[in-house]
């Protein structure tokens, strides 16, 4: 079945079916407020219907038509939705952090020497590393990992008793249920962070 290939999940496998049809019945039952282009609002859900049929394998979804929009150019819009991430994002140093992690996130995992982050993302005045952890680190990270395309963990190493390096691990969120819950945090922060062409 191509939707349990695409979650990297076993289609033989009856939880994983069960699994799905839970998944599916959630896409279903969340909706989103949407601005229409007469500046009234209303709601949409994710999927009109869906069917699945275990013998076949299939998944047959029905998406609502005012949704198709926002679903189906998701390819041709990919530079959008990055510039959407950013937008949603409060802090100067999520912003400098996600554009720095994203230019490695293929290698998965990146150390950089402290001095150098905290310059790279203009961090140099939080001279305590207990400050830039608090005012710039742990924002970043949950901004970026509640408001974009990558998820992102790190791990602080010590050189003695000196915080020396931080090494990030970066994850691209593949699951249709990370990048749906991605774009409804987005959503809920711009108001109007969907829209069509």
């Amino acid at each position: 079945m191509d939707f349990c290939k695409i979650c990297g999940l076993d289609a033989d496998n009856g939880a994983n079916y069960k699994y799905i049809k839970n998944t599916l019945k959630s896409l279903r039952d969340k909706s989103i407020w949407i601005t229409l282009p007469d500046g009234s609002e209303t709601t949409l859900a994710w999927i009109d219907k869906a069917t699945m049929n275990r013998q076949s394998g299939k998944v047959i979804i029905k998406i609502d038509d005012m949704m198709k929009p926002y679903l189906l150019q998701l390819r041709e819009r990919f530079t959008q939705y990055e510039l959407l991430y950013t937008l949603a994002m409060k802090s100067q140093y999520s912003l400098r952090l996600y554009e720095l992690l994203k230019s490695y996130e293929f290698q998965h995992k990146k150390v950089f020497d402290l001095d150098d982050l905290k310059a790279r993302v203009s961090a140099e005045n939080y001279t305590r590393f207990p400050d830039f952890k608090r005012k710039v680190l742990d924002i970043a990270m949950r901004e970026i990992n509640g408001l974009s395309d990558i998820g992102v963990e790190y791990s602080i190493i010590k050189e003695g008793r000196k915080y020396a390096k931080i090494e990030f691990t970066i994850k691209i969120k593949k699951e249709l249920g990370e990048r749906f819950k991605t774009w409804a945090n987005i959503d809920e922060i711009l108001g109007t962070g969907l829209k069509p062409k």
